[in-house]
């Protein structure tokens, strides 16, 4: 099996826009991924033939809705190497933080703990931890980031204390690219009896993922930057944990039954699955995934890197411009500045010449805080991405200097 990146860009009707009469250069993807038409067919297949709650009806129709669900839970847990009563749906990865931080929180954190985040997390994986220390009277402990963009296992385990009760870590960072080594993370962490949650949302879409040699307690990601549907996510958690944990939303199939004096909640994971489920983005995700493994990942990632390599070239010959995040091993995101130019006029420029990309803090303000810009713009490639797609990134920033020289 080998990678065409041309055959791959077919699948993608988005992809044939040309906006402002130009070759569309889509490069957000780490804010949300394009869909393949296979993805796309799917869920509208779901709405077609098989639309009914699940769990729910006797009825043939309502069996083959609840099957494809299932199904989709199946699939993923084989695509990140759990078993399927460790796979929570959810909205996405914030809604799966927050279930952590709400459900096992609540139950485990108390005054003068420590929670520890590093400098570099997305807002979603800072602001639950936040709520539950004020909630609870503990604090959050910040691992530095340096200036390459990297976190140091020394400031780790500097930082794991007698009172810390959980690190929530990012694998790969939506801003710098920086790929943070998650089996050290959780080894030091272990060690000391702390459990770790793992922020993959940037990380499943570029690498192949086994919660099991990563160790992580938790596990955190979303569909639509995994070439899914939006709305649409998964919480792991190891069954153990799973079953200790309370649930965090009451109603639906969360429940086995009620009465005024008392409920009894559901096994694992619809314990933590309350009201109608998503089941067209489960599907759709199902889908993603199959669609990911009839790929050459191999060969994809090698696309990647060249991709990467071939950008952080041509962007150092521009002069002016200076790129946040040099770390080695990244992911295919660049982020940048452009001095004398504020980030949201490049990005505006640069629409106007076909060219998509993010220009803001990224739900990052700390870590824009940490290397003293309000803003950056940012080029996040994926699969589906080309040479040619840099080079119109490039000559789109020729002309921004040639607006603001």
């Amino acid at each position: 099996m080998s990678f065409d990146v041309e055959a791959v860009r077919r699948q993608f009707p988005v992809l044939a826009q040309r906006p402002y009469g130009k070759r569309l250069a889509f490069l957000d993807s780490g804010a949300t991924s394009q869909k393949p038409q296979s993805v796309i067919d799917a869920v509208t297949r779901f709405y077609d033939r098989d639309n009914s709650n699940v769990h729910r009806g006797v009825y043939d129709l309502a069996e083959r809705a609840t099957a494809a669900f299932e199904g989709a839970r199946k699939k993923i847990a084989r695509f990140i190497g759990a078993e399927p009563r460790e796979v929570i749906f959810t909205r996405g990865t914030t809604e799966g933080v927050n279930l952590v931080a709400q459900s096992w929180g609540r139950a485990s954190v108390g005054p003068g703990d420590e929670i520890l985040v590093t400098g570099m997390e997305h807002h979603s994986n800072i602001v639950p931890w936040q709520l539950l220390a004020a909630e609870k009277g503990a604090k959050l402990v910040v691992v530095p980031v340096d200036d390459r963009g990297e976190v140091h296992l020394a400031d780790f385990e500097r930082l794991i204390g007698p009172r810390t009760r959980i690190v929530a870590v990012t694998q790969v960072s939506n801003v710098l690219g920086t790929v943070n080594p998650i089996r050290e993370i959780t080894r030091l962490a272990h060690a000391r009896g702390v459990p770790v949650l793992v922020d993959g949302a940037q990380a499943v879409p570029h690498e192949k993922v086994d919660v099991r040699d990563l160790d992580a307690d938790f596990y955190v990601f979303s569909g639509h930057k995994m070439f899914g549907p939006t709305g649409i996510g998964v919480l792991y958690g190891k069954a153990k944990i799973l079953e200790a944990m309370p649930p965090w939303q009451g109603g639906g199939d969360m429940i086995l039954s009620v009465s005024f004096e008392g409920t009894k909640f559901n096994t694992i994971p619809y314990k933590f699955e309350a009201g109608t489920p998503d089941a067209a983005g489960a599907v759709g995700l199902g889908a993603a995934v199959d669609w990911l493994e009839g790929l050459d990942r191999e060969g994809a990632r090698a696309h990647e890197r060249d991709l990467l390599d071939h950008a952080t070239r041509r962007l150092q010959e521009l002069p002016g411009l200076r790129i946040i995040g040099t770390a080695p091993g990244k992911a295919p995101v660049i982020s940048f500045v452009m001095e004398g130019v504020h980030p949201h006029d490049v990005g505006t420029i640069l629409d106007h010449e076909g060219v998509a990309v993010r220009a803001g803090h990224h739900c990052a303000q700390p870590l824009m805080e940490r290397f003293g810009v309000p803003a950056t713009v940012r080029a996040s490639m994926a699969l589906y991405n080309t040479r040619e797609d840099v080079d119109q990134l490039v000559q789109g920033l020729h002309r921004v200097r040639e607006m603001f020289p």
